[in-house]
């Protein structure tokens, strides 16, 4: 009988198996419990400012606040450059989903142009910080602003935003003396401090906002806000205060310079007038100006487009980068010069024939006037602007003498302290014209800037700057358009705002010249004389610039020739001529006959000196006038 094999259940094995199960286990728990435990006081405590941070990150944002930019007023308080309180539609992008649903919903409620979208993807592109607000759509009516508001908690990452942006009330006959600003772009950020610049829209472009821009500007603000997971504004956790930009007070007269814009009438041209005691720039006309309103926000592509194709350039600014040549108007300089280098006197006659010839079987240079002048003296040339007198005095000069006077008053240089992009213009020189055409300067080219032609160009700011100091006899001011920062007078660095003394070898010089200028107008044959029963004295002189050459024996017939060829006329003047308290230069492109800046002069004098403005100025008056 095989016998059965039988298994006993072992319990006491069991048991303590099990023990050792439940102890491992429970040794696995500890232990996953301390690593858990340690990995919670690394990340709560050795960790905590690091995901504190990130924390707030998301749920607190800083928020830069642009600071009010300084107001632009003229020297009778008119505001020229204003800010205005608006609502922009605005988009923060680093919330925004998906972009062609954030179209197609705010398409459906608002109506958004081609051109703000295009605009708004450009400047999605450029550098910005993080969770910074875009504008898409700027000056919101206030049945799209109520439109907008209405639908905007399913629009994620756009808010309605009220903004205060630049206005220019005056418009176009400001614009080159103003400028304008425009939206900051990348390439403006290079130039400026970016913190500093966080969350502002608009940066000085040209004019005086470009130049005074650091001034305008002021600091700006910083919030630090609190914003759910739409990024929604729900608090404001702390708050540095925008520091305003300063205003700055201009001696610009505002009906000055609306009144000679108009003056001009359809002629493209420059005005510049200039108070002789401070050098302060009364009125910096350049004519067709343009809407600077158009800058602010963004000029359309069809808008700029008009403007960079007119012929008739109205975003080129004559007054301080056109090149004229000064023409009859340098003679009165040109006189000093003689005098200063003794190549003339006031008692030296002249016989004046209807041409000056450098050698006798020469070309022949001729004189306004063909039958010439006759015996004349310094004066005289003066008054009746003998061509002739100043091809001889400019070619027993040469060039040189010429050269270094001339840059006494500013010509070939730039001399406007507070305005960029001013033209030098050309006083011309031998060591010039070896450089520039790698020829000797020879004595027709002297001839031919004795009476403002040939190489010599001046801008407009140059030649009313030079009849400002020949004003003052000599006190001569660089030209400036601030008079006050804030209330503080403005100061210049290295002195240049003082005045700045030009000292002739004989001082009685300048009365004597400014005599004969006086004659101009009140001499039965001076080329002025339109100008005469004034009840206060007038210095001027006229001038007419070519714009092509003429042949030696062609005569200049304006009938036949188109209007560009015509020449410029130009005049220079001030008053009262005893005790000068402004100074004219006026242009007119192609005008012909210089009685169109003469009689523009005389008008500037009339209203400025008697404040005797047309009725339809007074809206220029300022609180100062009222």
């Amino acid at each position: 009988m095989s016998r059965r094999h039988q298994n006993f259940r072992n319990y006491r094995q069991e048991q303590r198996l099990t023990q050792q199960r439940v102890f491992a286990a429970a040794i696995f728990v500890l232990l996953m419990a301390i690593v858990l435990m340690a990995r919670l006081f690394y990340l709560q405590v050795i960790e905590h400012e690091l995901y504190q941070t990130k924390a707030n990150d998301n749920r607190v944002m800083l928020v830069t606040e642009p600071p009010p930019r300084g107001l632009i007023y003229d020297r009778n308080g008119l505001v020229l450059a204003d800010n205005r309180p608006i609502h922009s539609l605005t988009v923060i992008p680093e919330r925004v989903e998906s972009f062609p649903k954030l179209k197609q919903m705010l398409s459906g409620i608002i109506d958004i142009s081609d051109d703000e979208w295009e605009d708004f993807d450009e400047r999605r592109k450029e550098y910005r910080r993080p969770y910074q607000s875009l504008t898409l759509k700027s000056q919101l009516t206030d049945e799209e602003w109520a439109k907008v508001s209405v639908d905007l908690y399913k629009l994620d990452g756009v808010q309605v935003e009220a903004q205060l942006t630049r206005y220019y009330p005056y418009g176009e006959a400001f614009a080159h003396a103003i400028g304008y600003v425009g939206r900051i772009t990348s390439k403006d950020l290079e130039t400026v401090d970016k913190l500093a610049y966080q969350g502002a829209l608009f940066i000085g472009k040209t004019g005086v906002e470009g130049y005074y821009e650091k001034t305008l500007f002021g600091e700006a603000g910083l919030s630090k806000v609190e914003v759910n997971a739409r990024g929604r504004i729900m608090s404001e956790l702390e708050r540095q205060n925008p520091t305003p930009g300063k205003d700055l007070h201009l001696y610009l007269d505002a009906r000055l310079q609306q009144y000679a814009y108009d003056l001009l009438g359809d002629y493209t041209g420059a005005v510049v007038a200039i108070d002789p005691t401070t050098g302060g720039i009364l009125a910096l006309v350049s004519k067709p100006g343009y809407d600077p309103n158009l800058f602010v926000r963004g000029i359309s592509i069809d808008d700029y487009a008009k403007l960079r194709q007119s012929k008739k350039l109205p975003l080129f600014n004559r007054a301080l980068r056109g090149g004229y040549p000064p023409a009859s108007t340098i003679k009165p300089f040109m006189g000093l010069a003689g005098l200063e280098y003794g190549f003339s006197s006031w008692t030296e006659r002249y016989f004046a024939k209807g041409y000056y010839q450098i050698n006798p079987d020469g070309r022949r240079y001729r004189d306004w006037k063909r039958t010439g002048h006759g015996w004349i003296n310094l004066e005289r040339s003066i008054i009746e602007s003998v061509d002739t007198y100043y091809y001889q005095l400019a070619n027993k000069m040469g060039i040189t003498p010429i050269h270094n006077f001339l840059t006494r008053f500013g010509f070939g240089q730039t001399t406007l302290l507070d305005l960029n992009g001013e033209s030098h213009g050309l006083l011309p020189s031998n060591e010039w014209k070896k450089a520039k055409y790698k020829e000797p300067w020879y004595p027709g080219d002297s001839v031919n800037v004795g009476i403002g032609q040939g190489f010599m160009v001046a801008t407009p700011l140059q030649i009313a700057s030079a009849t400002s100091a020949l004003a003052s006899k000599g006190h001569y001011f660089y030209p400036r358009m601030t008079q006050l920062v804030g209330d503080k007078i403005i100061e210049f660095p290295d002195g240049l705002g003082d005045e700045h003394d030009i000292v002739l070898k004989d001082q009685r010089n300048w009365g004597r010249m400014i005599d004969a200028m006086r004659k101009v107008i009140t001499d039965s044959h001076g080329t002025a004389r339109r100008l005469q029963g004034t009840d206060y004295e007038i210095a001027g002189k006229t001038g007419t610039g070519q714009v092509f050459s003429l042949q030696e024996d062609q005569e200049y017939d304006a009938d036949s020739l188109e209007k560009r060829l015509h020449d410029h006329a130009l005049f220079i003047g001030f008053a009262p001529a005893g005790n000068p308290k402004i100074s004219v230069f006026a242009i007119f492109e192609n005008g012909g006959s210089s009685s169109k800046p003469a009689d523009l002069t005389k008008a500037l004098f009339d209203a400025y000196l008697h404040d005797d403005y047309p009725a339809r100025y007074d809206y220029l008056k300022g609180d100062k006038n009222d």
